[in-house]
This record gives C-alpha cells, structure tokens and sequence, in this order.
C-alpha cells in the first residue's frame, strides 16, 4: 500500500537547517507512517505545483523572521494556496505558522497572526530562545519558543479547533479549513528535539512535546 507523500520545505526559509530536520523527525514518528521528502530550492523536489500535486502533507517549518521569510517565498504563494484549496494539508510551526497569515503571508487562515511577545499579557518578553507554558487542550504543557506568533481569529471564521492557548489566552495551535483542504499552526515548537534545548541551555518540564506535535499532524488530517 502506497504511503501518503509529506513534503518538508528546506531552504532559506528555513534557517537552521534542524528546523526542516525536526519537522522530518516529527512526521518519521507519526502512526501514519509518511513517505517523507524534502523540497526546496537546492532539493532533488521542486516546490512546485506539479511536486504539490502528489502530495497529502506539505510542512512549512520555523527559523528566521517573517519578511526574509515571506521573501523567500513569495513565489510559491499561488502555487501553496492551490495545493490546499485543493485539499492538500498545511502545517506551519513558528515562522511557518506566520506565513499561513495575511500580512504577509499565504492568507490560509480565517485570520490572521501576530507577535504573541509584543501583547501586553504575554508571558514572555524577549526572543531568545525559552520555554513557553501553553493549555494544550486544557493541560498545562511546555514547550520549546523563540518569538512565536499567535493567532487572530476573524469574527466570521468557522470550524476552527483551537488546540492550545498561552498563558495569557491568546490562541497558540489551531487547526482550520481552507477551501476543500486544512491548515494547522502553532507559535510554539512541539516539533523541538532534546538537543534544540541542550543547545539553548533550556529544561522542559512534563519532556518532549512531540505527542503535541502529533496531534497538531492528526489535527490537519481530521
């Protein structure tokens, strides 16, 4: 039996490369078993509208800000919104997460996102990196953070799950129709291997945030 294809971008967009690892790790730990590929600009796979065709997954992942960010991938923005309009999936983390916004990005949600850091009840001030404390489906959790987005939700949006929330109630992951496909994103990192926090110097409490990451996976496949 043919295992569903899940396409992980890797390129300047996704900087360091251990991002577009941890999201390939994450999805290798996933029970549905993907045929798990990279795409990008120096890739054997093109991102493109043919490669997206064959796809049931595309994954978007952190590292760097949101205008080098979008400047990198600007030109795949049609190609990305057909691809879930269609019914592909998309799965944003951290900068992948603001780039599923509107300003800018590839306005796939029924929103759009902002700096959770700079909202007056934010829990954390700085964008080193840290640990941010969420309500995963009401369960206190912690999980690997460096400037995250959260979530605005438009007052006509529909059928959205919200999965988690900081601290402050700000919306964290959330998962959301687009056309006849779904977009699930999360400001925080649930995909972080334990070196990304031996790296930092960082403890998370309760360990990895992988199962979260797994249900943000089970979330946009639903």
């Amino acid at each position: 039996m043919r295992r569903p294809l899940a396409l992980v971008y890797r390129g300047p967009a996704a900087k360091p490369v251990e991002c577009s690892e941890a999201a390939a790790e994450l999805l290798s730990s996933s029970p549905r078993r993907f045929d798990i590929r990279y795409v990008g600009p120096k890739e054997r796979l093109e991102l493109s509208p043919r490669t997206l065709a064959s796809a049931t997954l595309y994954i978007q992942p952190g590292g760097g800000g949101l205008k080098r960010g979008y400047r990198a991938m600007k030109s795949y923005k049609k190609a990305i919104r057909e691809f879930v309009g269609d019914g592909g999936r998309y799965v944003g983390f951290c900068l992948g997460g603001y780039l599923a916004g509107a300003s800018p990005g590839f306005a796939l949600l029924p929103g759009d996102t902002d700096q959770y850091i700079s909202t007056c009840g934010a829990t954390v001030r700085s964008t080193d990196e840290t640990v941010v404390e969420v309500l995963w489906r009401g369960r206190a959790r912690y999980l690997y953070f460096q400037d995250g987005a959260m979530f605005l939700l438009s007052p006509d949006a529909r059928g959205v799950d919200v999965l988690a929330r900081y601290r402050s109630g700000e919306i964290a992951a959330l998962a959301a129709p687009f056309g006849a496909g779904r977009v699930a994103v999360a400001g925080p990192h649930p995909e972080a291997t334990s070196d990304w926090f031996e790296d930092a110097g960082l403890h998370i409490p309760g360990g990895s945030g992988f199962d979260l990451g797994h249900d943000l996976i089970e979330a946009v496949m639903a």
